[in-house]
């Protein structure tokens, strides 16, 4: 499975409805008027209208009709994070989209006790990279929400994120803790979290999956590399989750697969009540597409 086959995906489900806080953005509105032209989804825009209106008719796109685009003016980007949010709370709305807003001001949003979107949960993103040379998604996490997450932030992340994989026809994902060495070391605490995430697998306490660990890079998305270390699981060598150990790592990974791999991907936020597309600024309008596309195909029906 390949990005483009996330599209074809959403594509094929139910049309479900998006709110984006901040709309006013160029790449945004490019994402969403290709979301359009594909059927993909409806939206609802909140933020600067004249800034969204202008935007759209830069692109050249005809006058759009109330049931698959409303513009709801706001202020600040205080108030559209919170209209946007509470749409989502309120069922109006299926996908929460980041625009033109600085994360931690949507986060902060979305964590609000009277009408946010916790369940309780750690939140937490997942990157899904079409890498060149790879004909499976590679799925990176966490390189954007937790900065040195524990053990039990850890077994969160994961199945946060077998869920994601799932949802989009990863039937049993295979889960690799990636470390520096592929043996435990107790002054290495990642190696030590990744073999108790490995046994917690084998007893039941993160079903749904396979982890084995720790894992280096290498051996983790590599079989002639995990062969020549004399590695040998259902995971070495066949990973399709990365979960790396902090963000350092997760955002060092993200963007050298982006800038020196030129990786195509997709992202989102889970753990919340509705999943969340969470986007650099710098991404490209593809990017914000694909991730829009993976937020869609993992809305529970």
């Amino acid at each position: 499975m390949l990005l483009d086959t996330l599209i074809d995906k959403a594509t094929q489900e139910e049309i479900y409805t998006v709110a984006v806080a901040a709309a006013e953005d160029d790449k945004i509105i490019e994402a969403v008027m290709d979301a359009l032209d594909r059927k993909l989804a409806r939206f609802i825009l909140f933020g600067d209208k004249d800034k969204i209106t202008s935007l759209m008719g830069m692109n050249k796109y005809e006058p759009l009709t109330p049931e698959f685009v409303k513009i709801i003016h706001t202020d600040s980007v205080n108030e559209a994070a919170e209209l946007a949010v509470k749409a989502v709370s309120k069922h109006e709305a299926n996908v929460l989209m980041k625009g033109n807003i600085p994360t931690n001001v949507l986060l902060k949003t979305v964590l609000n006790k009277e009408y946010g979107l916790r369940t309780g949960n750690v939140l937490s993103h997942a990157a899904f990279f079409e890498i060149p040379g790879f004909d499976q998604l590679i799925v990176i996490t966490d390189a954007a929400i937790n900065i040195a997450p524990d053990l039990e932030q850890k077994v969160q992340i994961i199945k946060n994120t077998v869920a994601l994989a799932k949802s989009i026809g990863i039937e049993m994902p295979k889960v690799a803790p990636i470390a520096a060495v592929e043996v435990v070391n107790p002054a290495m605490q990642a190696t030590v979290d990744a073999a108790l995430l490995t046994v917690m697998n084998k007893r039941g306490q993160i079903p749904e999956c396979m982890v084995d660990g720790p894992l280096g890079l290498d051996n983790a998305v590599s079989q002639f590399a995990a062969q020549h270390k004399g590695i040998s699981s259902e995971v070495a060598g066949k990973a399709d989750i990365l979960l790396v150990p902090t963000i350092e790592v997760g955002n060092v990974l993200y963007k050298s697969l982006i800038y020196f791999a030129k990786a195509k991907v997709g992202a989102v936020i889970a753990g919340a009540k509705a999943p969340i597309v969470l986007t650099s600024r710098a991404d490209s309008a593809e990017s914000k597409l694909y991730s829009l596309a993976l937020a869609l195909s993992c809305v529970k029906k």
